[in-house]
């Protein structure tokens, strides 16, 4: 711990906080999700800690469910992004050839529409569920993560200890996996962080909108969307979830850079 810088132990405590509340959402949350158990906008006090919202709801627990819904999201589809965008981007700079200009094509064809307005496609035509969320978010994302792990693959692939792998005659999966892969990690965990990010942003963006979380389920973009009209009146419920939400993305920057930091040497092969 002593050897954490303070930026890095400051993000771990806020991310720690954010992601224990979510687990525990269940647990600590004083009301339901849904519960109505005051008159609308009701101001901070002891039974309510954050005040009411715009029917009524305890504002903290909204803003505890929420925060379970939207790191759940964003963590799920992260995840998703990741292990489809790394897994064909390496397969593409191991493969080569026709491979690797078929997946590349396909891919630029997909980042040339942007993904909001892609997403919005989408969800105006099939049922704005969370797996379909995580799924159209996921597949998005890994357009990104897939030119990144191909861009890292690429320049690891022409090593040494990968070419004696070939020539060993490893397989595609073998030479991902334990060749590629523990020298990928550095560049894709500090990305990781920042897809994260992005993924919490994009699912509140959605919820602002009207095309993500949908009530009674509660998210953070939902929460600012139903409680911005407050703002003309001086109450700061809107606020509280926007608020959450930049202090979760600062502190999953710090992390990530920390976590790039320390592993950011390369790591050889472990063919022999």
């Amino acid at each position: 711990m002593r050897r954490i810088p303070p930026a890095a132990l400051i993000g771990l405590v806020f991310t720690a906080v954010y992601f224990l509340g979510a687990i525990f959402a269940g647990l600590i949350a004083p009301y339901g999700m849904a519960e109505v158990v005051g008159d609308r906008w009701e101001p901070w006090s002891a039974a309510h800690p954050l005040g009411t919202d715009s029917i009524g709801r305890d504002l903290l627990s909204r803003m505890i469910w929420g925060g379970q819904t939207t790191i759940f999201v964003a963590t799920a589809a992260t995840l998703l992004s990741f292990t489809l965008g790394s897994v064909l981007g390496f397969v593409a700079a191991v493969r080569g050839g026709i491979v690797d200009q078929l997946l590349s094509r396909f891919v630029d064809l997909i980042m040339s529409i942007p993904s909001l307005i892609f997403a919005l496609a989408v969800l105006s035509v099939t049922p704005v569920t969370v797996p379909v969320l995580i799924l159209v978010m996921g597949l998005l994302d890994s357009t990104r993560v897939f030119r990144l792990a191909r861009a890292v693959a690429v320049d690891v692939t022409v090593m040494d200890f990968v070419e004696a792998a070939k020539l060993r005659g490893e397989r595609t999966g073998w030479i991902i996996f334990r060749e590629i892969l523990p020298n990928a990690l550095s560049p894709l965990i500090a990305e990781m962080g920042l897809r994260f990010i992005f993924m919490v942003l994009f699912i509140s963006t959605l919820s602002f909108l009207g095309l993500g979380v949908q009530p009674p389920l509660a998210d953070w973009g939902g929460i600012v969307k139903e409680n911005r009209e407050g703002i003309v009146w001086g109450v700061p419920a809107a606020l509280v979830p926007a608020f959450a939400i930049a202090t979760l993305a600062i502190s999953v920057n710090l992390v990530a850079d920390w976590i790039l930091n320390r592993t950011s040497s390369l790591k050889g092969g472990r063919g022999g």
